[in-house]
């Protein structure tokens, strides 16, 4: 079993992105080969439903993601949704995720968009069939300094996807050419 864990944001002060490298360093303590793909370090075209399918980066991402049956999404959440960049990796690679096992990790500035991942995991399990973990993290920035939760009990709660992911991908089995 491959995971990937994908980072979304494109901000270096990113919260999302330190979510993805806590999920991988869960990820490899749980004994899974996981591997980090950060949209930061890439330099992807907007989906113009043509030209950009052809691109090189897209490709590759393309292929990173098609070699894994499982994916966590660390992706900030902006205006009530993922973020642009989640969306537009998603209509770059489409076909590439289909199947896949696919969970959350996400970032807010606000309490009020926990249920803003809906709209990428519908069109995650309706287009392309992927199963969709329903534990996720939401993490508004609130929650960072508040003693009750804090980053400790974030972390705890990104382990909690982490497992979730190995164990929901482990069950069903699937291998990447299937």
């Amino acid at each position: 079993m491959r995971l990937l864990v994908l980072s979304c944001s494109l901000n270096p002060d990113s919260r999302s992105r330190a979510f993805a490298r806590v999920a991988l360093d869960r990820l490899h303590s749980h004994g899974a080969d996981a591997t980090l793909l950060d949209l930061s370090t890439l330099d992807l075209p907007m989906c113009d439903g043509e030209a950009a399918y052809s691109d090189p980066q897209v490709s590759a991402a393309g292929s990173q993601i098609s070699a894994v049956d499982g994916l966590l999404v660390a992706a900030p959440i902006y205006n009530f949704d993922v973020n642009a960049a989640a969306k537009n990796l998603l209509e770059l690679t489409g076909d590439a995720w289909a199947g896949k096992v696919v969970g959350f990790v996400c970032a807010a500035g606000g309490q009020s968009s926990y249920m803003s991942v809906l709209p990428f995991a519908n069109s995650l399990m309706l287009d392309f069939r992927c199963f969709i973990l329903p534990r996720y993290v939401y993490a508004p920035a609130a929650e960072i300094s508040d003693p009750r939760f804090g980053e400790a009990a974030l972390a705890i709660r990104v382990d909690e996807v982490a497992r979730e992911l190995i164990r929901v991908t482990s069950a069903l089995g699937r291998t990447p050419a299937e």
